[in-house]
C-alpha cells in the first residue's frame, strides 16, 4: 500500500497505437529493459449522486490478467492533486482483494473512513465506467539513481448512457517514479521524446470515464484562473497562473489530436498558447536566471495553428454574416459566394489534417516538455526549494506578489495607452492589438490581487482587442478568398467591407 504516487501522464496519438510498442522498445532509455505484457481491466464506483467526483476522488477495482481462477484483484482510492499539471502527485493507496467486489473495510488508514463515517456511501456505490487496455511496461534506473517505471497503455475507456454504450480510446504513456526525484520523470520523458510523438496530459482515466458521463457541452476547455490570495509569493502566484494557460494549450492540443473538428478547439489552443506566453513574459523578471523556453520547435504547430484559425474564422463567421448581403446582386453573385464559401471548407479540412499532422512530430512534444519542465521549476521555488536550477534563486520569487505584480499590470496600462495614441497605421494597429491582449491575459488571472479600479482597464483592453480583431478579421478573408482562387468581385466585396472598417487589408499583407 502506497500513500503518494508521482507520476507524469503523455498521451500517443492513436492511430499509431499497434506500432507504438515497436517503437518505445527502440528508445535507448527502454531498450535495456525487459518489457512486461499485461492486460488489465478496471470497473469504478461512484454513488448515483456522483460524490467521490466531487470530493476529486476515484475508487476502483482492478483485474489484472485474463478472467479466471488464476485473475489477481486490486483495490485503490486515489485523491486528486492539487494542479491540473501532466507531473503529478496524489495520494494513492492499492491493496489486493479477493474478487470483483469491493472490500471497504480493507480502507481503515486511508481517506475513506473520514470520506464516509456512517456508512451512507458505501451502501450507494455502484459500476459506473470501465477501462479496458493493454499495458506494456518498464522498468528503467536512470542516471542518478532514480528508478522509474513506463508504462504503454492502449485500450479503450467505456461507460454506459442511458442504456447505450459510450467509448474513447485510450492511448498513453505514464511514467511513475518508483525511487527518487520528480526531475528524473521530466529527464526520461524528454528522451523518449525524441522519438515519439508526446503530448503532456492532465486528465486521468478516471476523468476521462466521468466526462463520458457528462459529456461537456464543447470539446474546447476554455481559461479557467487559478484562485488566488493575497499572502502568496511571485513563485506562487507564477506556479499557478502559468501552469493553468499551459493546461489551456495542451488540452485544446489533445481534443485536436483525437479527431474534434470543433473550431473552438482551435481557437481556445491559441488563446491557451497566447496567454502562457504573456504571463511568462509579465513574470519573466521574476525568473531571470531561467528565462522560458524558445517558441522556435513550436513555431510549424503555431503557424498551422493560425492558419487554421483564420480559415475557420472566415468561413464560419465572417462569409455567414455578409452573404445575405452580396447575394441580393442575384443568382451568379449568389452562386460566387457560395463557391468561395466551398473553397474555404476545403481548405480548412486540409489545415486541419495538416495540423494534425504537426501534433505527430517529436519535436513538439519535445518543446512541450520543456516548457513541463520549465513550470516544474516554478513549483519548485513556490516550495521553496534550494539546491536546484530554479526560479528559487532569484530573490524576487519569494517577494510578496500583491504589489509586484500591480506594477507589472499598471505598466501594460501605460503601455496600451500610449500605443493607442500613437497608432495611425496597421503596424501601429497591430501592435496596440498584442498590448491589449497583453493586459487582458495579466488582468483576468491576475484579478484577485488587483485593486477593484483595475476592472475598468480590462475592460477595455478587451473592447480594444475585439474592435481591431474584427477589423484584421474582414482583411483576413479577402486574402484567403483570393488565396483559394475565390471569384475577383467577391474579393473586392470583402476588401471593401474591410476598408470600411478602417482595416486596410494590402497595407496588412504586406506588413505580413
Amino acid at each position: 500500500m502506497s500513500a503518494t504516487e508521482t507520476e507524469l501522464k503523455l498521451a500517443l496519438p492513436p492511430r499509431d497505437a499497434a506500432a507504438l510498442a515497436a517503437r518505445l522498445m527502440r528508445v535507448p532509455a527502454l531498450a535495456r529493459a525487459t518489457p512486461v505484457r499485461e492486460h488489465l481491466v478496471s470497473l469504478y464506483h461512484d454513488t448515483p449522486a456522483q460524490d467521490l467526483l466531487r470530493q476529486r476522488v476515484a475508487l476502483r477495482l482492478r483485474r489484472e490478467g485474463p478472467e479466471g481462477a488464476g485473475a489477481r484483484w486490486l483495490q485503490t482510492l486515489k485523491t486528486a492533486g492539487d494542479t491540473t499539471s501532466a507531473l503529478s502527485q496524489r495520494g494513492e493507496w492499492e491493496m489486493p482483494v479477493a474478487g470483483p467486489a469491493l472490500e471497504l473495510h480493507r480502507l481503515e488508514g486511508t481517506p475513506w473512513p473520514a470520506m464516509d463515517p456512517d456508512g451512507v456511501l458505501a451502501g450507494a456505490l455502484q459500476p459506473c465506467f470501465t477501462t479496458d487496455f493493454v499495458r506494456t511496461r518498464w522498468r528503467v534506473r536512470v542516471r542518478g539513481g532514480a528508478v522509474v517505471e513506463v508504462a504503454l497503455d492502449v485500450g479503450a475507456v467505456t461507460a454506459t448512457v442511458d442504456g447505450a454504450a459510450h467509448a474513447t480510446p485510450l492511448c498513453e504513456l505514464e511514467l511513475e517514479l518508483l525511487q527518487g526525484p520528480p526531475e528524473a520523470l521530466l529527464a526520461l520523458a524528454r528522451r523518449i521524446a525524441r522519438h515519439v510523438p508526446v503530448l503532456p496530459l492532465a486528465a486521468s482515466k478516471a476523468a476521462r470515464g466521468y466526462a463520458l458521463l457528462h459529456p461537456p457541452a464543447s470539446p474546447a476547455v476554455e481559461a479557467q484562473p487559478p484562485a488566488l490570495k493575497r499572502g502568496m509569493t511571485v513563485a506562487q502566484v507564477a506556479e499557478r497562473v502559468l501552469q493553468e494557460p499551459f493546461h489551456q494549450f495542451c488540452a485544446n492540443l489533445f481534443a485536436l489530436q483525437q479527431g474534434s473538428d470543433a473550431p473552438e478547439v482551435v481557437h481556445q489552443a491559441r488563446v491557451g498558447w497566447r496567454r502562457l506566453r504573456s504571463l511568462a513574459r509579465l513574470f519573466a523578471p521574476a525568473c531571470a536566471a531561467r528565462p522560458a523556453p524558445a517558441a522556435a520547435a513550436l513555431a510549424p504547430l503555431l503557424q498551422s495553428l493560425g492558419h487554421l484559425r483564420d480559415l475557420d474564422v472566415a468561413r464560419t463567421q465572417t462569409l455567414p454574416a455578409l452573404a445575405a448581403h452580396y447575394a441580393q446582386g442575384g443568382a451568379r453573385q449568389a452562386a460566387a459566394w457560395a463557391a468561395a464559401q466551398a473553397a474555404l471548407d476545403a481548405a480548412a479540412d486540409q489545415a486541419r489534417a495538416q495540423t494534425r499532422a504537426a501534433l505527430h512530430r517529436p519535436a513538439v512534444g519535445a518543446a512541450l516538455l520543456a516548457w513541463q519542465d520549465w513550470l516544474h521549476g516554478w513549483a519548485l521555488a513556490a516550495q521553496g526549494e534550494c539546491g536546484v536550477e530554479a526560479c528559487a534563486s532569484d530573490a524576487l520569487a519569494g517577494a510578496p506578489a500583491r504589489h509586484w505584480v500591480r506594477k507589472r499590470v499598471q505598466r501594460l496600462v501605460r503601455r496600451l495607452g500610449a500605443a493607442l495614441k500613437t497608432a495611425g497605421d496597421d503596424e501601429g494597429l497591430h501592435h496596440a492589438r498584442i498590448l491589449a491582449k497583453r493586459l487582458r491575459y495579466g488582468s483576468t488571472s491576475l484579478a484577485p490581487l488587483l485593486p477593484g479600479r483595475m476592472g475598468r482597464h480590462r475592460g477595455a483592453a478587451e473592447q480594444w482587442q475585439e474592435r481591431l480583431g474584427a477589423q484584421r478579421d474582414w482583411a483576413q478573408a479577402a486574402a484567403l478568398v483570393a488565396g483559394c482562387g475565390g471569384d475577383a468581385a467577391v474579393v473586392a466585396f470583402l476588401r471593401g467591407a474591410a476598408l470600411g472598417r478602417g482595416w486596410d487589408p494590402l497595407r496588412d499583407a504586406a506588413r505580413r
